[in-house]
């Protein structure tokens, strides 16, 4: 167990809350579950999809060629999850 500062599970809460923040008003059939574990991503993600429904991940798309790769995160959870994985990419960056 890593202890953590005073606030951080809170500012964690309401960034996703904000995410969602509309969502669960226009889709009340869909059940969002979120968690904040500790320890390795890929881990903590694996683990978490044992009970899961859908795993939905996030991909950023960085390196030579964006476009075409995932993360490893990413990557690692769509070999290893116990359930269906979904990876979703943001909208392109523009300069």
């Amino acid at each position: 167990y890593v202890a953590m500062p005073k606030g951080v599970a809170e500012a964690e809460e309401r960034l996703v809350s904000e995410a969602l923040a509309g969502c669960r008003e226009r889709y009340p059939g869909v059940s969002v579950e979120s968690r904040a574990p500790r320890g390795q991503t890929r881990e903590a993600l694996i683990e978490a999809s044992r009970s899961a429904r859908l795993l939905v991940v996030g991909a950023r798309g960085r390196g030579g060629f964006a476009g075409l790769t995932l993360g490893s995160v990413s990557q690692a959870v769509l070999h290893h999850a116990y359930c269906p994985v979904a990876v979703v990419r943001g909208a392109a960056e523009r300069s």
